[in-house]
């Protein structure tokens, strides 16, 4: 049974599935051509040509389908985890300004996010503030009707081609978590420069920002003053559940893989899958996978109910990015030397799936809010 096949999931998920499927089997390949930058803008712009983008991006009083961008991320990620990572920014990047924009900051950002003819970039993480926001350094002060911002973001997602960014400064109204403001800042504003290319082992556009005197009119402040905090917990909420699903594509390929080599390599007069060490792998593969997918459904679905999801987009992060790690692991270790070599799916697979496990909220984080979600219910 495939999981479209689960009870969570209605007539359109199921269509929306088969179609990103076959456009992907067309489109899309693991290694794309060219180098990151120009590949991921590439990228961005097919899924916005295709229409996928619409379904990323939240405007007007329509909302995000969490289960549609749980299917959309999987598939993606199944093929190519710079497609994934292209679809995943832009929504991420422009979904303050969906929860939380003017009509007019809507009206001008998100068409062109939608479309794939801007890229967006969400600005949160500092050198000194990445699990722990409220400590934030990065302060922006009113001088007018303009507000000044100065400090520095990091491990910015689509750093150095975004369009713009939607960041989020401390700006003192109270302490801690309550002080912070978020802002959306365009690329080509004066005093906003990308101090560093950040390069990592699965190749993506990163980047580390500095902003220094850096001047943004009041109308680019995006929802109050103070609120800002809040404004970048909603919208991580919307996309927890989608990075479980990332993991699942990359678990699944991998599974995929697995099963390929070990049904194809010639071993002792047989193949690898006769050995009973292998069918107990592969197993325990295909168990990790179904079981963090029943995991993001419920997730998913739970949310599009309109019912909180803290304690469940938790679980499914952690189950789908520990799960994931663990099975293409042993995918390539089914491959055994060639599963190491540059260029080949596993390996590709093993450098993509790192990142998954830190960013959105670290698995301790998401132990952390398991556990404390669970005292709250005794």
């Amino acid at each position: 049974m495939k999981h479209t096949d689960w009870p969570f999931f209605e007539v359109h998920h199921r269509e929306l599935a088969t179609q990103l499927e076959a456009w992907s089997q067309q489109n899309l390949q693991m290694h794309p051509p060219g180098a990151v930058d120009d590949a991921c803008r590439a990228l961005v712009r097919q899924l916005g040509d295709a229409g996928w983008l619409q379904h990323a991006v939240a405007q007007g009083d329509k909302g995000i389908d969490t289960r549609a961008i749980c299917l959309i991320r999987e598939t993606l990620a199944f093929h190519c985890g710079l497609a994934d990572f292209a679809f995943a920014m832009q929504g991420l990047g422009s979904g303050a300004i969906g929860l939380d924009g003017t009509a007019e900051q809507r009206a001008r950002y998100l068409p062109q996010v939608a479309s794939g003819a801007a890229i967006a970039a969400f600005a949160l993480s500092e050198p000194q503030a990445g699990s722990d926001v409220a400590a934030m350094a990065c302060s922006a002060r009113l001088e007018g009707e303009h507000y000044v911002l100065d400090g520095e973001k990091t491990w910015i997602s689509n750093g150095g081609i975004a369009d713009f960014y939607v960041v989020f400064a401390r700006t003192g109204e109270a302490p801690g978590a309550r002080g912070i403001t978020a802002f959306i800042v365009d690329a080509d504003t004066p005093g906003l420069e990308i101090a560093e290319r950040i390069e990592v082992i699965a190749p993506h556009p990163l980047a580390r920002l500095r902003f220094t005197n850096c001047r943004i009119p009041v109308g680019q402040r995006l929802g109050a003053a103070g609120q800002g905090f809040k404004l970048a917990m909603r919208t991580l909420d919307v996309f927890r559940c989608s990075v479980a699903a990332a993991a699942l594509g990359f678990g699944q390929r991998a599974l995929h893989e697995g099963l390929q080599r070990a049904q194809s390599r010639a071993m002792f007069g047989g193949v690898l899958a006769d050995f009973q060490l292998t069918q107990a792998k592969l197993a325990q593969m295909a168990l990790q996978m179904d079981s963090a997918a029943l995991l993001t459904y419920r997730a998913a679905w739970q949310r599009d109910q309109g019912e909180g999801v803290t304690k469940e987009a938790a679980m499914a992060k952690l189950a789908a990015t520990e799960g994931a790690q663990q099975v293409i692991d042993a995918a390539l270790q089914l491959h055994g030397g060639q599963g190491v070599v540059s260029g080949q799916a596993v390996e590709q697979l093993y450098r993509e799936i790192r990142a998954l496990r830190i960013y959105e909220g670290a698995s301790e984080v998401q132990q952390l809010l398991i556990g404390r979600e669970l005292l709250k219910g005794n």
